[in-house]
C-alpha cells in the first residue's frame, strides 16, 4: 500500500526538487511501512516524552512553531488514532490555538535527544473546552500540576515517520544527569568514609 506519510508530505514542488537532486525515484512506489496508526513502539515512545514542538499555519501562510513541555507522558495517547493534552496558560498570545481554529492541520516533533531519535507526526486538531468530554478531561489532567489548563487539543492521526539520528546532538535533562552520577557519589562518600577512618586509626596509633 503506499506509505500514507510521503503522500502527505511530498507535494508537486517537493516532488521537483527531489528530482534536482536526482532522488525522486527512491521515493516513488509502494510498500507497506504503518504510518497511520500507532503501534506499541509509537505509543511506548510518547510516553516517555516530556516535551514536543508543534507547528501550526496562520490564515497568512506563515508557520509558527511552539515548544509544548510537561511531565512525563503529559501528551496521551487515546487510541491508536487519537492522541490529547491540556493547553495551559501561558503567555496567551494565543496563536496557536488561533491557527487551529482556522487552519487544523499540525505537524509534531517528539525529541529524544539521548537516544538520538526524533518521531514526526502530522494530525488535526481539534480545540475542546474542558467540559466538553469529562473522561477526556480526567485523562489529560495532572491536578499536582501548578499550571491552569483552559482547553483540551485533542489531535487525530493523519500519518507518522522516524527520522534518522543524523545531527542530532545528545542531550540530557537534570534528572537523568542525577541517575547517571548517583552510583559515583556513593562510591564518592563510601571512599571518604574510608579515609576518614583510616585516617582516624593512624592519628590514634602516633598518639
Amino acid at each position: 500500500m503506499p506509505y500514507h506519510f510521503l503522500e502527505v508530505a511530498v507535494t508537486p514542488s517537493v516532488r521537483a526538487a527531489q528530482a534536482d537532486m536526482g532522488v525522486d525515484q527512491i521515493w516513488l512506489g509502494e510498500n507497506d511501512r504503518p504510518s497511520d496508526t500507532l503501534t506499541e513502539n509509537e505509543i511506548a515512545f510518547i510516553a516517555t516524552r516530556d516535551s514536543f514542538y508543534i507547528a501550526s499555519v496562520s490564515e497568512t501562510g506563515w508557520p509558527y512553531v511552539q515548544h509544548r513541555g510537561g511531565k512525563t507522558g503529559f501528551l496521551k495517547v487515546v487510541d491508536p488514532q487519537t492522541m490529547a493534552f491540556a493547553d495551559y496558560r501561558g503567555n496567551r498570545q494565543y496563536i496557536s490555538a488561533g491557527n487551529f481554529a482556522a487552519n487544523d492541520r499540525a505537524c509534531l516533533f517528539l525529541m529524544d535527544y539521548v537516544r538520538r531519535t526524533r518521531l514526526k507526526v502530522y494530525a488535526h486538531v481539534e480545540r475542546l473546552t474542558l467540559d466538553a468530554n469529562s473522561s477526556l478531561t480526567d485523562l489529560v489532567s495532572d491536578p499536582t500540576y501548578r499550571g491552569r489548563a483552559e482547553r483540551i487539543f485533542k489531535l487525530r492521526l493523519e500519518a507518522y515517520d522516524w527520522n534518522c539520528p543524523q545531527h542530532i546532538i545528545p542531550r540530557y535533562t537534570e534528572q537523568q544527569v542525577e541517575q547517571a552520577v548517583a552510583p559515583l557519589r556513593q562510591k564518592l562518600q563510601q571512599l571518604e568514609a574510608e579515609n576518614a577512618a583510616l585516617r582516624a586509626r593512624l592519628e590514634g596509633k602516633s598518639e
